[in-house]
Order: C-alpha cells, then sequence, then structure tokens
C-alpha cells in the first residue's frame, strides 16, 4: 500500500492506493497519526484503492474517532467499485459523507 498527502486549501488529502488488509492498514494508522498531530480536516481518496478489509475499515473508523476528539473531520473521495461495495455493505457509506472527487469534497468543505 501507499500513502501520499498533499495540502490543498485548508485540507489534507490522504491518497491510498493498493490493498488495506490486516497487513497494510497499520501503515495507515501510523501515517494519520503523525498527520492527526498537525492538522484536522482529511480528504480520504480512495480511487487508488484496491480492496478494503475490516481491518481497514477499522483504522478508517479509528481515525475518525481521533479526529471527532479534536473537533477533526474525514470525508471520503472516490470511492468506487468493490471498495464502494464494502462501504456500502459495512454501513460505513452512511457514516461518512462521499464525494465522487477531491475537488468536490474541498468545495463542499469551504
Amino acid at each position: 500500500m501507499e500513502i501520499t498527502s498533499i495540502k490543498k486549501e485548508g485540507a489534507v488529502i490522504v491518497s491510498v492506493q493498493g490493498r488495506m488488509d490486516a497487513v497494510t492498514s497499520p501503515a495507515y494508522e501510523n501515517a494519520m497519526k503523525e498527520l492527526i498531530e498537525k492538522e484536522s480536516l482529511f480528504i480520504l481518496d480512495c480511487n487508488g484503492l484496491d480492496y478494503i478489509s475490516s481491518a481497514g475499515l477499522r483504522v478508517i473508523l479509528a481515525t475518525a474517532k481521533t479526529l471527532k476528539g479534536k473537533s477533526g473531520k474525514i470525508v471520503m473521495a472516490n470511492v468506487n467499485g468493490t471498495v464502494r461495495e464494502v462501504f456500502d455493505i459495512s454501513g460505513f457509506g452512511s457514516i461518512f459523507t462521499m464525494y465522487d472527487s477531491t475537488d468536490a469534497a474541498l468545495a463542499d468543505l469551504k
């Protein structure tokens, strides 16, 4: 899994590529812990995310809870295909605000 981040218009866009599962989700969790120390508004860009397991969902939820405690927020962008199906089946689709693109997310977060 590859994780990149860029700050744009007051939010940090975190792009995840590959698989987020029990093996790779700790890397995401550690990367987000570092970012949350400095920032509070995030967009998780799932455009390159091929697969997500329950372990991946757990770390995303943990991230959201941490941010909520800091009056921060995380939204999702580009959640498509099988990853979208997992979000919908698990109920995460109703927990998180989802956007079709990072630009749409940025426009709404302003």
